[in-house]
C-alpha cells in the first residue's frame, strides 16, 4: 500500500521561519513519520547556498540576501514562484540523493509537458530548462537520511531581480517562467498537477491538510498569496 504524503499549502510565508521550521520538523521526526510536502510563495529573498560564492550576487538592492544550508548557489524567490519543499525520508525510500534530485526533476517535466511545454535537464546542472532558460532551480539537504528545502518553480512572477544575481551562478543564464510559455498564471493549477506528478514519482498517496506545521510559528496565519 502506497505511504501518504502530507501536502500542506501555507500560503505567502518570509523566508526564515519556515527554514527553520524545516529545520525542526527533519530533527524531530522518527521512522514512523509521514512524509510532507510544503507548497508556499516566499516573500522576496535572495538565498545562498552553503558553498555558494557572494560574488553572484550583484546587486541585491533592497532584497535581503540570507545564507542557508542547502546546496547550490544563489537564487531568487518571491511572489508567483512554486516553492515545493520535500521533507522526505530517503532511508525509508530506498533511494539516495542523486535518485531524489532525478525524480523532482521528471516531476517538473511532466508537470509542464501537461501544457505541451517541452523541458529538458543539464549535465552538471540541476534544474530544468526550456531551450536554454532555467524555469525550476533545485536546492537541496540530507539530514539523518531526510531531505528539506526542494524546488523553486517560476509560474508567473516579476523576473527581474534575476538580473541582479548570477542564476545559480552562472553569469548571464536566461530565466524563464510558465506564464511566457503559453501556460497558466495561476499557482494553484500547476501545482495540481506538480503534486500528482511528484505522488507519482515517489510512490505516494498526497493527502491535504489545512493544518500549519505545527513547527511553522510566525505568530500569524499564513498569508494568501497575491499571484493569480
Amino acid at each position: 500500500m502506497p505511504l501518504p504524503l502530507d501536502v500542506r499549502r501555507l500560503g505567502r510565508q518570509p523566508y526564515e521561519p519556515v527554514w527553520r521550521a524545516m529545520q525542526a520538523f527533519t530533527d524531530a521526526r522518527g521512522p514512523d513519520t509521514a512524509d510532507e510536502l510544503w507548497l508556499l510563495e516566499h516573500d522576496p529573498v535572495f538565498t545562498l547556498g552553503q558553498a555558494g560564492k557572494p560574488e553572484h550576487v550583484l546587486a541585491p538592492g533592497e532584497i535581503p540576501v540570507v545564507h542557508v544550508d542547502r546546496g547550490g548557489q544563489v537564487t531568487y524567490h518571491g511572489s508567483g514562484q512554486i516553492m515545493a519543499y520535500t521533507l522526505f525520508d530517503l532511508r525509508r525510500m530506498k533511494i539516495g540523493v542523486r535518485e531524489l534530485v532525478n525524480r523532482i526533476e521528471q516531476a517538473v517535466i511532466d508537470t509542464l509537458d501537461t501544457w505541451n511545454i517541452v523541458a529538458i535537464r543539464r549535465d552538471g546542472a540541476p534544474g530544468i530548462y526550456v531551450g536554454d532558460a532555467k524555469i525550476a532551480a533545485l536546492g537541496l539537504r540530507v539530514r539523518r537520511g531526510c531531505s528539506f528545502h526542494g524546488l523553486a518553480f517560476n509560474v508567473a512572477m516579476d523576473l527581474q531581480p534575476f538580473h541582479r544575481i548570477n542564476p545559480c551562478g552562472y553569469e548571464g543564464l536566461a530565466v524563464t517562467q510558465v506564464l511566457d510559455l503559453g501556460g497558466p498564471g495561476s499557482l494553484s493549477a500547476v501545482e495540481t498537477v506538480l503534486v500528482g506528478e511528484l505522488a507519482r514519482q515517489f510512490g505516494l498517496t498526497p493527502r491535504y491538510s489545512d493544518a500549519q506545521s505545527p513547527f511553522l510559528s510566525i505568530g500569524d496565519a499564513p498569508r494568501v498569496a497575491q499571484s493569480a
